[in-house]
């Protein structure tokens, strides 16, 4: 993700080097933010207050944990933190829908219906498993790195991913069956 020799030229004061890396990782920062909160304007927050306790915090970063394992500790903190304050609307963008030619308008309305769906399922999941379903299949995370990012036992991870799945399937139940929505 980023180079070791910027993170450490970053922590010894370098202010290019630091301004550098948080450019690096801000995608990565605000696409963590968007999945947990869900909302664009709430993302844009977390992510502004994450990479600023980045900017402030650089010095800290110990070589103990990857360094994206660091950040994601950090912007899941903040998210998990803003989302107990706001206790937020559940709110799905709406996605326009851009219609290229020679494609298939009905398999692309139907692609479209399936990922609202999809983003709605994964909303409608408890606080810690949306946590850990955003880390595991958005991000890519792997198991330990979820754990180290949450500060939780593998075991605990495990179990979270195994209950959003078995809840997903239950909310996404329709198109298993061939059903669609609307």
């Amino acid at each position: 993700m980023v180079e070791p020799g910027l993170i450490k030229a970053a922590q010894s004061g370098d202010r290019d080097a630091l301004i550098t890396l948080l450019r690096e990782i801000e995608t990565h920062v605000y696409r963590t933010a968007y999945y947990i909160l869900n909302n664009e304007q709430d993302a844009m927050d977390a992510s502004q207050e994450a990479l600023i306790r980045i900017y402030t915090k650089i010095g800290s970063y110990e070589e103990k944990a990857q360094f994206k394992t660091w950040i994601q500790r950090i912007v899941t903190n903040i998210c998990i933190d803003k989302f107990r304050r706001n206790k937020p609307t559940i709110s799905i963008d709406e996605h326009e829908l851009v219609f290229r030619e020679k494609q298939n308008v009905e398999e692309e309305v139907l692609s479209a219906y399936a990922l609202q769906d999809i983003r709605s399922a994964i909303e409608q999941l408890p606080e810690n498993h949306r946590t850990v379903v955003v880390l595991r299949y958005l991000q890519d995370f792997s198991y330990n790195e979820i754990a180290e990012s949450l500060d939780l036992p593998l075991n605990t991870v495990k179990s979270y991913l195994f209950r959003a799945r078995q809840q997903l399937q239950s909310l996404l139940q329709d198109y298993q069956k061939g059903g669609v929505r609307g």
